[in-house]
């Protein structure tokens, strides 16, 4: 859980957001409708190291004069009911007092503030509608939930429901998940793809010292499918004798960073590229 203000002003996130213009635009709209009063409600759909993460924080960084809440789906909470809900409304508990007494019982009872049975989660959805409601009353509001996928059932479910339900307040509500679960259908999408061509190689461009060869600038930015992430780390993996021409040299590969040579291995369009690509990422 984290609030205050976003920041996109690290270089990574600079780079990652270049090419992003449509969806940044996007993002400027709803910053002004929630400064206008209104609420908005904003899906963003992508595969691992797309830049989903770092969309929500430009979101953040839009918007000073907001109140800001995170959360973030964690694998090892997802048998834990309410424990993602209990992230993003940590900050806000203070207002409980303010909530219809059914409301706030059940939504005490959700995150063991009071003992009871299990609470009916219409009313804990009620409750956490009212709870935002209550804090945009004084400022608007902005929750950001990334790693949607891995949040428990229970919690989901109840945003889901508030996304629905978001009427005059403003109140912004934006999820970034892999593959949003049927808790989220329906709701307003964003999808986030890989870069376009010519971005891809800007942003390989940008992070190297030395020489490119061309070959090898086309072969990692067509088989990261323009995965920022990728494009980011993979060349740290790669010796400057790869990457001024001896890509797929034969010998012992480097050793890239882990997480790229995860994000490459994804399943896409048949297993020669992933191969080929793990010679350099390790």
């Amino acid at each position: 859980m984290v609030t205050g203000s976003g920041s996109s002003s690290r270089p990574e996130h600079a780079a990652v957001l270049r090419g992003r213009t449509s969806e940044l635009s996007a993002l400027r709209r709803i910053v002004q409708a929630v400064r206008a009063g209104e609420s908005r409600v904003l899906v963003i759909r992508g595969e691992p190291g797309v830049g989903k993460t770092v969309l929500l924080d430009y979101l953040a960084g839009q918007a000073p004069d907001c109140r800001v809440v995170r959360a973030l789906g964690v694998q090892s909470e997802m048998e834990l009911a309410f424990a993602g809900l209990h992230q993003l409304c940590l900050p806000m508990l203070n207002r409980l007092d303010r909530l219809p007494v059914p409301q706030r019982e059940a939504l005490q009872t959700a995150f063991g503030l009071s003992v009871g049975p299990p609470p009916d989660r219409f009313l804990v959805g009620l409750a956490v509608l009212s709870l935002l409601s209550e804090v945009a009353g004084e400022q608007p509001l902005m929750c950001l939930v990334d790693d949607q996928q891995w949040l428990d059932s229970a919690s989901a479910q109840a945003l889901g429901f508030v996304a629905r339900r978001l009427a005059a307040e403003p109140v912004v509500l934006a999820f970034a998940a892999r593959d949003p679960g049927d808790e989220l259908g329906g709701l307003p999408e964003l999808t986030v793809e890989g870069l376009q061509e010519s971005d891809a190689q800007a942003l390989l461009d940008s992070v190297l010292a030395g020489p490119l060869d061309a070959r090898v600038r086309d072969q990692i930015v067509a088989e990261t499918r323009g995965n920022p992430l990728a494009l980011l780390e993979l060349p740290r993996g790669l010796t400057p004798a790869q990457l001024a021409g001896g890509f797929g040299l034969t010998g012992a590969p480097p050793q890239g960073p882990g997480r790229t040579g995860r994000l490459v291995r994804m399943p896409h369009n048949g297993g020669g590229h992933d191969r080929r690509l793990r010679r350099g990422c390790g």
